[in-house]
């Protein structure tokens, strides 16, 4: 790279928000300020450009809190990114990016032929064959090889031009490359614009193609790369239509609009373990090529992304799915049959609502990418304002964006009474930490109590947990307050069970786990300590099931929403609203008793992170509360 005049940048791996988006992103504390891993070098080789150093390029760190969990993704991995200006064409970029990779894999084999001869003898493989003139076919030609071989989607359709490929799509594809081309590497160009991120040019002569290609080996992507956009107005065109923000990424944007000039410029990146393992075919697994790949996660079930408005879809993501990719611990109750779900037409998210006495009363974020949360929002408001719903909102349990999105664009009002009540794992040491959880684990353990980690849910184990669940409920007492019926077998694909037994075999109690979004872990969805259970079971099953997503590596888990001692006024709300609001929640508290769960959990370290109770000014008399009260009554 340095013979072709690229100079070498380090960019900050520390980032005020998110590199690209704000997604996929780990969040660390930055002396008590918030910050994140970088996901990627894309805009720091950008603003490089715009600096007019013209060609650049980093090797470094690059973090993504994706819970991918498949035999090619990694959290951490080594990247190589390049950025370049170009003199006319961007298959100029192509042209570079392909000859350094054949740089680099014909000095592998010329170099280290005795190492490669070695990793054989363990893993054998076919050297890679790489011809002089790299093969290179449009994306429209490579959908329509598959199509001739017979290829069909899961749903018995044809594979689409406007829609990415899946892995195994690409599979198929390096094999049919390699039986008509004879080569293990080849480059696919012109995807489709719908499935490449904002800042990616379109094709000047087809508006539903871009200027971006990626790079296969062995039939799987190692590099994605494309034409950038550099003018200011085009690219806040692009990410409006990508549901992007651009108040967002004002420094980005200015970037272009001020200091940058009229440079066409193009780049792309590429993971170096997920090379290594394609190149000596270290069976099906990129930890084979890292020295210390992080632990695979203690559950991981599948994940939906929502789509940007005008991208060629098929059916809505699952609401299960979108859970797994976006949500929080309040979103899981919106699969109890008890609530309505809206899902937007224009990106497949999803909010969950129960109607009572003439409201929407809503709880949780919107399920989308939070990029689309505004347009998501409106949406919203639109359907249960419509003549044909005619419900008022009131939306409860929301985290800070969406509430500064309803506070400051919507006018709404806005209160903290509500706080989801979260712990790391990996820090938490509820037997060491507090004296009272230690008595009764050691209380439990001298009682025979034994737990269980289910690794298989048969019929025999649903049915001596539902049995156990029914006596439970049927000793229950007084008013409920909850989100959700106990339904422990929702959604079994996004759970992980583990049940105590006393002495006699007899199930005393139970925690079941549900997946959340990478950047809120999990819940503890449910923590039953059964009628009859030995003194203590309950603190001895939450504080193994703790231990045992640190010792996973998990930093986050929350038990879910819990009241807060009192109630705060953070939006839009007047003096004497907040003072009737106050008397009426204490008096609610004191009569439910709302405190107590957060007495409980406060045994294992959790962590007060608030939550917001929004409503339009003026919106929140007694009819409102009368209506979020009866909809947390309503049998479920």
């Amino acid at each position: 790279l340095m013979a072709r005049d690229f100079i070498e940048i380090q960019s900050s791996k520390f980032q005020e928000s998110g590199t690209e988006s704000g997604a996929a992103v780990f969040k660390v504390d930055y002396f008590r300020r918030p910050a994140f891993l970088a996901q990627s070098p894309q805009l720091a080789k950008q603003m490089c450009i715009a600096a007019d150093m013209e060609r650049v390029f980093e090797i470094g760190p690059v973090f993504r809190a994706e819970n991918s969990n498949t035999h090619r993704h990694l959290t951490e991995f080594t990247g190589l990114d390049l950025e370049m200006a170009f003199e006319s064409h961007y298959e100029e970029v192509m042209d570079v990016i392909d000859a350094v990779l054949k740089h680099i894999f014909k000095g592998l084999q010329d170099q280290y032929r005795a190492e490669i001869d070695m990793v054989k003898t363990q893993y054998p493989h076919d050297d890679l064959v790489i011809p002089d003139e790299t093969v290179v076919l449009r994306f429209d030609e490579g959908i329509r090889m598959l199509k001739e071989s017979g290829w069909k989607t899961e749903d018995g359709g044809e594979p689409s031009p406007y829609e990415d490929l899946t892995t195994a799509q690409e599979k198929r594809l390096g094999q049919l490359v390699k039986e008509k081309y004879g080569t293990d590497y080849y480059i696919l160009n012109k995807f489709p614009l719908a499935v490449r991120p904002f800042y990616t040019m379109p094709d000047p002569d087809d508006p539903k193609l871009s200027n971006s290609f990626d790079i296969f080996l062995r039939g799987e992507e190692i590099l994605s790369g494309a034409q950038r956009i550099h003018d200011a107005p085009m690219l806040e065109k692009r990410m409006a239509e990508m549901g992007v923000d651009p108040d967002t990424m004002k420094d980005y944007v200015n970037g272009f609009r001020w200091g940058c000039p009229p440079q066409q410029h193009g780049g792309g990146g590429f993971g170096l373990e997920r090379i290594v393992m394609l190149f000596l075919k270290l069976g099906d697994d990129v930890a084979e090529a890292s020295m210390g790949a992080a632990a695979a996660i203690i559950l991981h079930g599948p994940e939906s992304k929502t789509w940007s408005p005008g991208q060629p879809h098929g059916d809505m993501p699952p609401l299960e799915n979108l859970i797994a990719k976006y949500g929080d611990a309040t979103n899981t109750s919106w699969i109890d049959p008890a609530w309505t779900v809206w899902r937007d037409e224009s990106t497949g998210g999803a909010v969950g609502y129960i109607p009572q006495n003439g409201f929407a009363v809503t709880f949780g974020n919107p399920l989308c990418d939070h990029r689309q949360l505004p347009g998501v929002i409106r949406n919203f408001l639109n359907h249960i304002s419509s003549p044909e719903v005619n419900l008022k909102p009131v939306w409860c349990c929301v985290d800070k964006d969406t509430e500064s999105f309803l506070a400051k664009e919507l006018g709404w009002s806005a209160v903290i009474a509500v706080a989801e009540e979260r712990l790391n794992p990996v820090e938490a040491d509820p037997a060491n930490q507090d004296k009272t959880v230690r008595r009764k684990i050691h209380r439990a353990e001298r009682e025979g109590v034994k737990i269980t980690e289910v690794e298989k849910l048969d019929d025999e184990i649903k049915h001596r947990i539902e049995a156990r669940c029914k006596a439970w409920a049927e000793k229950r007492r007084g008013t409920q307050i909850h989100l959700t019926g106990v339904r422990p077998f929702d959604d079994v694909v996004h759970r992980k069970y583990f049940y105590a037994t006393d002495k006699n075999g007899e199930i005393c109690s139970l925690v079941v786990l549900a997946q959340l979004s990478p950047v809120h872990g999990f819940q503890i969805k449910w923590a039953l300590e059964f009628p009859d259970a030995p003194l203590g079971a309950i603190e001895y099953i939450l504080a193994f099931v703790i231990k045992k997503l640190g010792d996973a590596g998990v930093r986050t888990a929350t038990f879910g929403a819990g009241a807060t001692g009192t109630l705060q006024r953070v939006d839009n709300v007047g003096g004497f609203k907040v003072r009737t609001l106050e008397k009426t929640y204490n008096g609610i508290s004191h009569t439910f008793h709302l405190s107590n769960k957060g007495d409980f959990r406060g045994k294992f370290g959790v962590e007060q992170d608030p939550l917001y109770i929004c409503y339009p000014k003026g919106g929140l008399g007694m009819k409102g509360i009368e209506a979020i009260l009866g909809m947390l009554q309503k049998p479920k």
